[in-house]
């Protein structure tokens, strides 16, 4: 099939892949523009530019705008394709190039549809406590992740498993599910399901406003939180004057005596039991302003940190 991709981070490669293992040919892959990254911020290119770069495959990118859009369009029409795969690109596609190919727009999508639509499925997910999500190949429409589901791959979330950790493996599977589904939606055997509203919950756009933590909630929320967010956009809180990144947690159980949400009840090289407003998480990983991030029994070498100090968001 004659394919054009669009997509940019590193957990849309897997598919980009699975479509050159499958013997198709990419006309064209669109990515977004390069970004300031790391601590020197020079500009750098998405993982699917990169990759696609790597195997010589035509590369364009496209930012805001109605121009860049329509460059885009311009480009994409110009390879006559007979479906463009998407996955997590970064823009919304819009009428004409949702009708421009024979077998439509192909997105997939990190979630068991309709839960879920929108920007940041997995960690909403996670955030929210689900045990199950999964990835949906869809037919795209000119709704937010509205379209008929072609297939999907349900898979347990497991219970320390982080939102990058969960993104990199959903990742894999998204490009296996492709990989296996694109004969048969080129066959015309792969029967699309008409998603129903009942059930869909849409996931916003991650902000640093999410990174606070919120102690007065229970340990497996609290839990849920520190990881859904890692690594972006992180977790924090104040100990004393001191804005400290929490990366890693684990819920202990119930909390001893009646301390206050925030409250450091222990501190041993093995973690920092925290109380919550019911039960309590156990802090394994943190990191304080311009250093790296370590694990506590390190990080408690150079940061004092007593039990009855009070985390506060």
């Amino acid at each position: 099939m004659n394919l054009v991709f669009m997509g940019s981070p590193e957990y849309a490669v897997p598919s980009l892949e699975a479509l050159l293992a499958a013997g198709h040919s990419i006309r064209l892959v669109v990515s977004q523009p390069d970004r300031p990254a790391g601590r020197g911020r020079r500009l750098a290119p998405t993982a699917v530019k990169a990759a696609a770069e790597e195997h010589g495959l035509p590369v364009i990118t496209q930012d805001r705008g109605k121009a860049e859009r329509l460059r885009v369009q311009e480009r994409v029409a110009a390879t006559r394709p007979d479906a463009i795969v998407v996955v997590a690109f970064g823009h919304i596609l819009r009428a004409p190039l949702l009708e421009l190919p024979e077998l439509g727009c192909l997105n997939v999508h990190f979630s068991l549809l309709p839960r879920w639509r929108g920007v940041s499925p997995v960690q909403h997910a996670i955030l929210h406590g689900d045990a199950w999500t999964g990835v949906s190949l869809m037919r795209m429409d000119a709704g937010i992740d509205t379209g008929p589901v072609l297939a999907a791959e349900p898979v347990p979330i497991g219970p320390s498993e982080t939102g990058g950790e969960l993104l990199e493996r959903l990742g894999r599977l998204g490009g296996d599910l492709l990989g296996r589904m694109l004969p048969a939606v080129a066959g015309g055997t792969c029967q699309a399901v008409t998603q129903e509203d009942e059930g869909a919950v849409y996931a916003p756009m991650l902000t640093k406003s999410l990174a606070p933590v919120r102690w007065d909630r229970d340990a497996i929320t609290v839990h849920n939180q520190i990881r859904a967010l890692d690594p972006f956009p992180g977790t924090t809180s104040f100990l004393g004057d001191k804005l400290l990144k929490i990366g890693a947690a684990e819920p202990v159980g119930l909390p001893r005596g009646r301390a206050a949400a925030g409250t450091v009840l222990c501190v041993s090289d093995g973690g920092i039991e925290v109380a919550c407003g019911s039960g309590r998480v156990r802090l394994l990983r943190l990191q304080s302003p311009g250093r790296r991030m370590l694990p506590v029994a390190e990080f408690l070498r150079g940061f004092a940190i007593q039990p009855g100090q009070a985390f506060t968001s």
